[in-house]
């Protein structure tokens, strides 16, 4: 059972101390309440309503975690493991979660695989999603207040078609193209915000990094194609398949920040090889070396 403490800074109470400097959700808390020991203050069971005091400490156990569905068995790049997260370089072609045309080979499925074979009753818990054919890093956590309290902050790298000339924003909501079920287009829908910043160019695509304020469906996808540079390989937008089959998308980097955790976690996945050998002029030099920490 997964244990947590914390050491109580400032005079206040059980509920407000976990609310709003752990992060721990109100269905989270509920949840605690219900366990055995769940909430201890000084290892005795405590109310939420308890008064704490500077150098108490505060602890919370995780209920034990299920795992139900079908399981396969097949390879992993497991980027890093603790008892917290798993963070997996997801290739392109796997979906996160089976879907149709692909019930039985997503990364769910062989995330399950992968605990079982360790005999740990471990459920998966992405904290985002990528599209099926969007390559790179999934961070999973493995209990439910990991889940809810962690915050995570991606690099997105994208190969877009033309010379993307300076940073920019595309600041334009995204909803479903009337009379589709999957495709996207802006100006109906949710708010969605990217951040993009070029940084290779090779004579006809430009290697972009983006950060997202926001995570719509096929967000990246949508937002350059309406500035006039789709993804190469995407066809669904706007990009040519003359140079890959699929969207050259990689989320390369991620960082977590998580209470219990004195700093971030900051995870890196090298571009994979469709990429770099459908446009070789773009990683002469390697384009994540600066945001290495």
């Amino acid at each position: 059972m997964r244990r947590y403490a914390f050491t109580v800074p400032e005079e206040t109470d059980v509920k407000t101390f976990l609310r709003r400097r752990c992060g721990v959700s109100a269905s989270m808390l509920t949840r605690l309440k219900q366990v055995e020991n769940g909430i201890t203050v000084n290892g005795a069971f405590a109310r939420v309503t308890q008064r704490l005091f500077p150098g108490d400490e505060v602890a919370l156990c995780m209920p034990e975690d299920t795992a139900d569905g079908e399981a396969i068995y097949v390879p992993l790049r497991v980027v890093y493991e603790d008892e917290d997260f798993l963070v997996i370089d997801k290739p392109p072609g796997m979906p996160v979660h089976p879907s149709a045309g692909h019930e039985h080979d997503s990364l769910a499925q062989a995330v399950r695989g992968y605990y079982r074979e360790r005999n740990e009753a471990t459920a998966f818990r992405p904290l985002y999603r990528l599209d099926k054919d969007t390559s790179g890093l999934v961070v999973a956590a493995k209990n439910s207040y990991a889940a809810a309290a962690c915050r995570v902050e991606k690099d997105y790298f994208a190969v877009c078609r033309g010379h993307v000339a300076a940073p920019g924003t595309v600041d334009a909501p995204i909803g479903l193209l009337p009379g589709h079920s999957i495709q996207r287009c802006v100006g109906v829908g949710q708010p969605a915000v990217t951040h993009y910043v070029p940084l290779a160019w090779d004579g006809t695509h430009t290697l972009v990094r983006c950060r997202l304020e926001t995570g719509r469906t096929h967000q990246i996808r949508v937002h350059m194609a309406s500035i006039g540079h789709p993804l190469a390989g995407d066809d669904m937008y706007g990009g040519s398949l003359a140079f890959i089959s699929r969207q050259a998308l990689h989320c390369g980097r991620a960082k977590a920040v998580f209470p219990p955790l004195l700093g971030p976690l900051v995870f890196h996945a090298p571009f994979p090889e469709d990429i770099c050998r459908a446009f070789p002029a773009l990683f002469v030099c390697d384009p994540m070396a600066e945001y290495q920490e």
